[in-house]
Order: C-alpha cells, then structure tokens, then sequence
C-alpha cells in the first residue's frame, strides 16, 4: 500500500510523516520546506506475524509494508502557480490512497498560511487545487482523445467517460463518489477518485473536528483525528515506555490508526504464510479468490494452483501446532472458487 500525504504549509504533514515512519524528514516552521517529496516505507505491526514466528521457529519475518510519500505544502491558487505550482502533485499520481492533513491545533508560535485556523476553509482548498489538477489532465487527455478519434473508433468511449468526469470537477465533485467511474477511468490515476483519509491534527482542548467530518460524509472519505505533536514525542520513546505512556494518556498509536483506516478504506485484508524459513503477512483486497491470492507470491502459485490449505489464525493460538489443528478437525482443503479470509493462514498446492 502507498499512501500520498498533502495538506496546507505548517499543518504538520512532514511531522506526521516523522512520526509515522521515523525518517526524521525535515519539518520546520516555513512554507514550502517540503520541494522534493519525502518517502519513507514503515512495516505494517501485526501482533500474529510474531506469533507465527514463535510457533514455528521462523528464520525471518517478513510484514507487510506501507510507503509513505509527504510531498509539498499546497496554497490557494497553486494551479496557477502560486506558491510551488501543483507540478509536483505528479508525484502522488500512483498512490493507492491519499491522507489530508487538516489542521485543527491553534497555536501562535505556528504561522498559517492563509492568516488563521479554518478546517472547512482548508479542506475546501486543498480538495479544490486537487479538482483542478485533474480538470487539466482531464482536458488534455480530452484533447487527444478528439485528435486521433477518426482513427480509432474506440476512443468514442473514451471521450464520452472523460467528458463525464469533466463536467463532475466543474461541478466541484471528486471522482471518488462515482465508483463506476473511478473504474473506468482507472488508467488515468486522478487524484480526487483515490480514497481519501482527512487526518485532524489537534492538540490537547482542540478536538472540534465537526466541520472535517461533514466533509468526509458527503465525500466518501474517512476521518481520524492524531495529536501529532504528541505522536512525535511518544515515537521517540523506547518501545516498552511508548507502551505505557499510552496506556497512561489513553493515547491510540498513529501509525495503527492511519494503517486500520487505510485498509478500511481501500478494502484490504491480511493473509499469512508460515514455516521454518520465514514467516510472511501478504495484503489482498476483500474477496480475492484462493488462485489470485496464491499469485501473490508467485504468477506460478495462481498458473499452477491445485488448492489450499487452510486454517485461522485464532485456532493456532487457540490449539497450538498445525498438528493440533488437523487432529480437531480445524484444517481446510479448499478450491479455486475459496474466498480467502483475513488472518487465514496458508499453504498453496500448485503445479509447475
């Protein structure tokens, strides 16, 4: 999973990036510090994947892995150049997902680029730079499309979707609210059809995050809130006393909480694969089929699938060993048309 960050200058952005992935990307008290995107790739924590290494004397564990791109600050009018531009939006093009850092923490020693704290009015200027950049690539894949549509007589479909999804950015709506047309005009990577995650950053007595979620509700969007400030600091604290500093504060760790919403909103699951060599955490989409899932690790699995071999993650604990679960009845043989769970646990059967 890669997830794009963007958001307004000095609303934390690269600070939840440190805070998430520990890259000590710089994170200062200016506008525009952040030119060339910061890119960091975190392991996803799941507590089974160490089980599992336990269990079976892994001599590796391997996690699933999130990277994270933090790109520039955008203002008011950036497609017309203001500021940076919006030339450098092409670097989250290929994310699977985006997370808008919205500031809701007041605070005078931190400038604001547009003079006070306005969650409704930030949203609505960031998502609006975001509606134009794609109105621009809409229009210039719109103009070739017309050019070249004498000789190739399938491009008619595609200037009719294109011209749907013009009229949806005059209209100020993101693409993301139109699933069938997400799909469609998946090719063209537009910003505003990427799930969107609102990240609030607030601080302690500034949790008002209504307006933020008024937004996500009419936009199909999701909405967490982190006190990255506070997020930073706990990070930086050994692991056992990051621990009981948040059980203490009643504190949620931000990386989970950005990694829970992410696969929400994008509708993944985890399988698991283990053994002697290595235990493994594989990230599928909801409803992959037991071949698709096999493919995962390798086209071969998918090309040579015989079956599955299946069991939950639950009934390890529960039993202890594989062999424990075969003797209860709990192991599963499982075809082609097998919808694979999250926390299954499996061994594939393929020919080469």
């Amino acid at each position: 999973m890669e997830i794009g960050i963007v958001g307004l200058p000095n609303v934390g952005k690269s600070s939840l990036f440190n805070a998430l992935t520990k890259a000590g990307a710089q994170a200062s008290n200016f506008p525009f510090t952040t030119i060339e995107p910061n890119v960091g790739v975190v392991s996803v924590p799941d507590k089974r994947l160490e089980f599992l290494t336990t269990t079976f004397s892994s001599a590796k564990t391997v996690p699933a892995t999130i990277k994270f791109v933090d790109i520039a600050g955008l203002v008011k009018g950036a497609s017309q150049g203001e500021g940076l531009g919006n030339k450098f939006l092409s670097h989250i093009r290929s994310v699977d997902a985006i997370v808008e850092v919205v500031r809701v923490f007041d605070d005078p020693n931190v400038i604001h680029v547009h003079g006070g704290v306005d969650p409704d009015s930030d949203i609505s200027t960031i998502n609006t730079e975001l509606l134009l950049a794609d109105l621009e690539q809409a229009t210039k894949s719109l103009e070739s499309l017309n050019k070249n549509k004498s000789k190739d007589p399938h491009t008619f479909e595609g200037i009719k979707l294109l011209e749907k999804a013009i009229e949806l950015f005059n209209n100020d709506i993101p693409l993301r609210t139109k699933p069938d047309l997400v799909q469609e005009l998946k090719e063209f990577q537009f910003l505003s059809a990427k799930p969107l995650l609102y990240v609030a950053n607030t601080s302690e007595g500034s949790a008002d995050i209504t307006a933020i979620k008024k937004h996500a509700e009419t936009e199909g969007a999701g909405v967490i809130a982190i006190n990255v400030k506070a997020e930073n600091e706990i990070v930086e604290l050994p692991e056992a006393e990051q621990v009981e500093f948040r059980t203490e504060l009643g504190l949620k760790s931000g990386l989970d909480e950005v990694i829970k919403a992410g696969y929400e909103l994008l509708g993944l699951i985890t399988f698991l694969t283990a053994g002697p060599d290595e235990s493994r955490a594989w990230t599928i989409t909801k409803g992959t089929k037991a071949p698709q899932a096999a493919g995962k690790i390798h086209t071969d699995f998918e090309h040579g699938f015989i079956r599955a071999q299946v069991y939950a993650f639950e009934d390890l604990k529960k039993y202890g060993s594989e062999k424990a679960i075969r003797d209860a009845g709990r192991l599963r043989s499982e075809g082609k048309e097998y919808t694979v769970a999250d926390g299954d646990v499996v061994e594939f059967l393929f020919n080469v």
